[in-house]
């Protein structure tokens, strides 16, 4: 019996040392969340707000919730911030991190990456930085795009860190190298992949599995890149950037590629064409299965569910349409008119959309026949665009716009 508890404690020890990273879009970052017993509809004027906090500084980035705390990074004068806050919504500490990106739309798009009692973030300026939970102090800090030698696009960086094993992820782009592997716990550089071509995008990378393999999925301005973890081997390369079609060295692209089985699909705005690859079966290679300039996605999450795949597309940068297409053949199911795009997340069953021009939140069936809002309010206060994604965990709805954070009890 003591050799059973013993082996008990042990699986208990292992299970909490490798729990699933609280960060960007969910456990998986595909904008699904795993709640359940959440309401199914709203009152007229939304679920009920059980939390309001302000002076968190600028940002369009997604706060996260890690057991009890809430985690958002924000603007301040020419810094960036992170900021905990406490179930009560409180602001337990508040820690400037990095120099934030000062140009055009400065406030910080990076998500907060939690793993048992650090958080990692990247700055405006590619500042990567780990942190304790408990207090905000730094632990280390790599300037990843000055000691790397990367390329900004217009914007600077938008990447939320990926977690691999022992080793956060970066993604600098430039010609030196393309993606770089540190160590998690000192920030000592693990390796640094070759250089594919391409400045930095605003890609976060994910994690890919199918059968046995199990690659990083990251991003410069022209290439969708499959790594080896362990290694940073380069496995396959996509070009997704032609220069007859695009008049810049690197793409406005934004969005974390979507997979199914071999199938990846990869999507941006700016009427720039969508494309859906396939792997072979040896995890060597990718071809093109389809494409089409019907959903092109601008920053918002894309969601597959049940064969569709649903998002928003680019008309204008203060309009588009929200679409379902099918997933093996790119068959447009719909294109709605519905107020403008916006950011699409998932969870018990029903999307959750902001949408980016009047902040209206909506609830939303799945439904590849028609775009079926089941309840929806406004939010009030903050400033400039609802470019945030929302946030889904402990029964709690996160929507954050500006330098204001919601919090909604959507518990059934």
């Amino acid at each position: 019996m003591k050799q059973l508890n013993l082996s008990f404690a042990l699986l208990l020890l292992v299970f909490i040392a490798v729990a699933q990273p609280v960060q960007w879009r969910g456990p998986q970052r595909d904008g699904k969340f795993p709640d359940t017993g959440l309401l199914q509809n709203w009152p007229k004027d939304g679920p009920q707000l059980i939390m309001k906090v302000e002076g968190i500084g600028k940002g369009y980035s997604s706060v996260v919730a890690a057991d009890q705390n809430i985690f958002a990074t924000g603007m301040i004068d020419t810094l960036d911030y992170l900021s905990c806050i406490t179930p009560d919504g409180q602001i337990k500490w508040k820690v400037a991190y990095g120099r934030s990106w000062t140009k055009s739309f400065p406030e910080t798009r990076s998500t907060p990456t939690v793993e048992n009692d650090r958080i990692y973030i990247i700055s405006g300026t590619g500042e990567l930085v780990c942190l304790n939970v408990a207090d905000g102090v730094i632990r280390w800090k790599v300037n990843v795009d000055k000691d790397y030698h990367s390329e900004w696009h217009i914007w600077g960086v938008s990447e939320s860190p990926l977690i691999v094993d022992d080793k956060v992820i970066c993604s600098p782009g430039g010609q030196t190298t393309s993606i770089v592997a540190l160590d998690k716990m000192t920030g000592k550089l693990i390796w640094q992949s070759e250089s594919v071509g391409g400045p930095r995008c605003y890609v976060s990378p994910i994690i890919y599995e199918y059968k046995q393999f199990r690659y990083i999925l990251a991003a410069t301005g022209t290439h969708l890149i499959a790594l080896e973890p362990a290694t940073g081997k380069v496995v396959w390369t996509f070009k997704y950037w032609d220069g007859d079609k695009w008049d810049q060295p690197g793409l406005i692209w934004a969005n974390t590629p979507v997979f199914k089985g071999r199938d990846i699909f990869i999507s941006m705005g700016y009427d720039y064409r969508n494309v859906m690859i396939e792997m072979n079966e040896e995890g060597t290679a990718v071809t093109e299965k389809w494409s089409n300039m019907v959903l092109d996605n601008h920053h918002h999450g894309l969601i597959e569910l049940d064969g569709f795949i649903y998002g928003s597309n680019w008309i204008s940068n203060s309009k588009g349409k929200w679409i379902c297409m099918n997933w093996n053949t790119g068959e447009v199911k719909y294109e709605t008119e519905w107020l403008t795009k916006g950011a699409l997340v998932y969870a018990d069953g029903l999307f959750y959309i902001l949408e980016e021009k009047s902040g209206t939140v909506a609830l939303v069936k799945p439904n590849p026949d028609k775009f079926d809002v089941v309840s929806s309010f406004k939010l009030q206060g903050g400033s400039g665009p609802f470019w945030s994604h929302p946030y889904i965990a402990n029964g709690k709805l996160y929507l954050r716009h500006g330098e204001v954070l919601f919090v909604y009890n959507i518990k059934a």
